[in-house]
């Protein structure tokens, strides 16, 4: 016992709770030591052991009452510095679209709004008023989409102990009205495609013809592309991945086999779809509303010609399950969504019903018929 406690004493360690809670020495200051999230947290207080043990109290009671925020409990961090550790986390995480959709949320609005407030310290009302003043800047899909990342921020933050609750939590969305996807008519197709440059005809004629997003247009290699099974694959990539993080294939009709097959290869690029230097598109927006202003057809936009490609297959008779799976999507009601029938195709297809008789009259007027002559 005597050798216990000289070691005990040599360590400075004097435990007054638990291994997990403690009050120890060391040196000439007294040192706190506990548990928060599965973590062994140890802290230099000063030298008075009753100020230790005073401290670790508060600590105890706020853990016990849920009421603890970790290392923000003692070291002020301003909004903007956690800002910055988000952004990086959002760089590593999240796809390229999504964050630099983070940058432009947080830098340009986020803040300037909050950036010197400390993060712990805000609040709901906060948040609201954040809302308030965006509402007469921008539109009401913008805000949503900066309230969004703000909760994403904050809910980091409380998975990595930082803080307790989200003072975004109760801080409604704007309800934004829906816009109709547009899609074209055959007609309208064929104008659009007369209408496209060289550069971006094989791109358009591709997703006419197979669906795939934007960004898969864009990251399509030519290892992707099956001549000799007549497929088109959309895969993970090294620097990119779909948006499901799946694969699927989808096969190539014999007008985009042909246009595929006559689209030149860049000897220094991997990518179908490149510009000169061999590099993957990253904007067509321009040369494509371009395009379609000559075809007589208006403003689409990428997104308009994959929603195309559902539709005109459902119209086609494509049953919804086959549908979703070349679309990619994981939801059978997001295929109802983008795959909507236009109204003459639905009175065809209910003209294929004809429930009646070819005989003028019913089978309960022929009843009554023969009775009356019975009669």
């Amino acid at each position: 016992m005597g050798c216990r406690r000289r070691l005990r004493k040599a360590t400075g360690a004097l435990h007054k709770r638990s291994r997990a809670m403690s009050v120890f020495k060391r040196g000439n200051s007294w040192y706190i030591s506990y548990q928060f999230q599965g973590r062994q947290i140890r802290k230099a207080i000063g030298r008075s052991k009753r100020v230790a043990e005073t401290v670790l109290k508060d600590v105890e009671v706020k853990i016990m009452k849920g009421e603890y925020l970790g290392i923000f409990e003692d070291k002020k961090v301003l909004f903007k510095d956690y800002a910055a550790e988000y952004l990086k986390y959002s760089e590593g995480n999240k796809a390229k679209r999504s964050y630099q959709r983070d940058i432009t949320s947080i830098s340009v609005h986020l803040i300037p709004h909050f950036g010197g407030h400390y993060l712990a310290s805000i609040t709901t009302k906060m948040v609201q008023d954040f809302k308030t003043k965006r509402k007469s800047e921008a539109n009401v899909a913008t805000v949503n989409r900066e309230l969004c990342c703000l909760s994403n921020m904050f809910r980091k933050a409380i998975d990595w102990g930082y803080l307790k609750r989200n003072p975004s939590k109760g801080v409604s969305m704007f309800k934004e009205t829906p816009k109709e996807a547009r899609w074209l008519n055959k007609e309208e197709i064929g104008r659009l495609l007369e209408e496209c440059p060289p550069h971006i005809y094989a791109l358009v004629a591709t997703a006419l013809n197979t669906g795939l997003r934007r960004m898969e247009l864009f990251h399509l290699e030519w290892s992707d592309v099956d001549f000799k099974n007549e497929t088109i694959t959309v895969r993970n990539k090294e620097e990119w991945h779909t948006k499901n993080y799946e694969s699927r294939t989808i096969p190539m009709n014999a007008s985009l086999y042909g246009v595929l097959r006559k689209h030149p290869r860049r000897i220094n690029s991997k990518y179908v779809f490149c510009n000169s230097k061999g590099k993957t598109w990253n904007d067509v927006r321009k040369s494509l509303s371009n395009a379609a202003k000559r075809a007589g057809i208006g403003h689409i936009g990428m997104h308009s010609l994959r929603h195309t490609f559902a539709s005109q297959l459902v119209m086609a008779g494509v049953d919804l399950r086959t549908v979703q799976k070349w679309m990619g999507h994981k939801n059978i009601k997001t295929t109802m969504r983008y795959a909507h029938l236009a109204p003459n195709h639905e009175r065809a297809a209910i003209e294929k019903l004809n429930f009646s008789t070819n005989s003028a009259h019913t089978p309960f007027q022929r009843q009554k018929s023969t009775q009356a002559v019975s009669a």
